[in-house]
């Protein structure tokens, strides 16, 4: 259900400061919508019963992803649901993805062409609006692969939008993995609003390894998720999909780069494409043949005689 308010954390970071993981610590901590504005990260999280208490937790968990720096600073208040709304509206518009695909809110006129694809996508508490550069890449590198007919698994759907995407491109099967209640709801109304409610179902929870593996076989995966889950998620993600399936890797930093390819190459996917923008970076890898399987039996050599 959705609080009458929310409570507000505004983080401040130094110069000297990673503010890429700062941010990815404040999702770890279960910020799912973030406005980055200058040096200041704001968020929105359901009401604490004790705020001044859950500040300070947020701003020692902050210094310590950022790697013990002293120079992160937390404040709160309050915002009513409404009044959050109106703020988020503000200066939002249509924004073009890739080849094909459009977000856009609903109370805007896209202007699209025929070719296009567009997802409708109102501001809400779930991640995933297209204004951040790790939902981009991700559904830029989802457009160029999705096929009529696929299954997908959407890990860490968020408000659903790569999910959207897929079934607008022609998926006919999608799984939104999401554990947070108030995105799974998301998920829901933002494909009942894009016509693909029939397409998408919603998996409730958090999903494990085997919990991915499980769900197989199917043809790609999105995960746009924190980096520390991702790699977790990586063995499950090679037995779910099907040979030369693919999987796309957002919510990375450019600096976690190189460690995310090795772990991805270490479980039996190849690198296939990949996009940066300022800080984020995202990549789409195939799943190869597993080259331990043994292969066919020669017919037996004659024997000499």
């Amino acid at each position: 259900m959705v609080p009458d308010r929310w409570f507000v954390l505004t983080v401040r970071v130094g110069a000297e400061t990673d503010s890429g993981r700062v941010l990815e610590g404040l999702l770890e901590l279960g910020a799912t919508a973030i406005e980055e504005r200058g040096p200041e990260l704001v968020t929105y999280l359901p009401p604490p019963d004790d705020p001044a208490s859950r500040a300070e937790e947020v701003r020692a968990a902050l210094e310590e992803a950022a790697g013990g720096s002293e120079s992160v600073r937390v404040s709160w208040g309050w915002q009513p649901h409404e009044e959050w709304s109106d703020t988020w509206r503000r200066g939002l518009g249509p924004r073009r993805i890739g080849r094909r695909i459009l977000v856009s809110p609903t109370w805007t006129d896209p202007g699209a062409g025929d070719d296009d694809v567009v997802i409708r996508i109102d501001p809400g508490m779930a991640f995933g609006t297209a204004e951040h550069a790790t939902t981009r890449g991700c559904l830029e590198l989802l457009e160029e692969v999705v096929e009529p007919g696929v299954s997908i698994v959407d890990v860490g759907a968020g408000t659903g939008i790569l999910s959207i995407a897929a079934a607008l491109l022609g998926a006919d099967e999608i799984i939104a993995a999401e554990s947070d209640d108030l995105a799974c709801e998301a998920v829901l109304e933002n494909a009942e609003v894009n016509g693909v409610a029939g397409k998408i179902r919603v998996l409730p929870g958090a999903l494990s390894a085997s919990g991915l593996a499980a769900l197989g076989p199917v043809d790609g995966i999105a995960a746009n998720i924190q980096s520390g889950v991702l790699r977790g998620l990586l063995p499950g993600a090679g037995r779910a999909l099907e040979p030369g399936g693919w999987l796309i890797l957002g919510g990375i930093l450019v600096s976690e780069r190189e460690d995310v390819i090795s772990a991805a190459e270490a479980e039996g996917f190849e690198p296939e494409e990949e996009i940066a923008e300022g800080e984020w970076w995202s990549g789409r890898f195939r799943r190869m043949p597993d080259l331990r399987a043994p292969s066919p039996s020669s017919p037996p050599s004659p024997s000499p005689g």
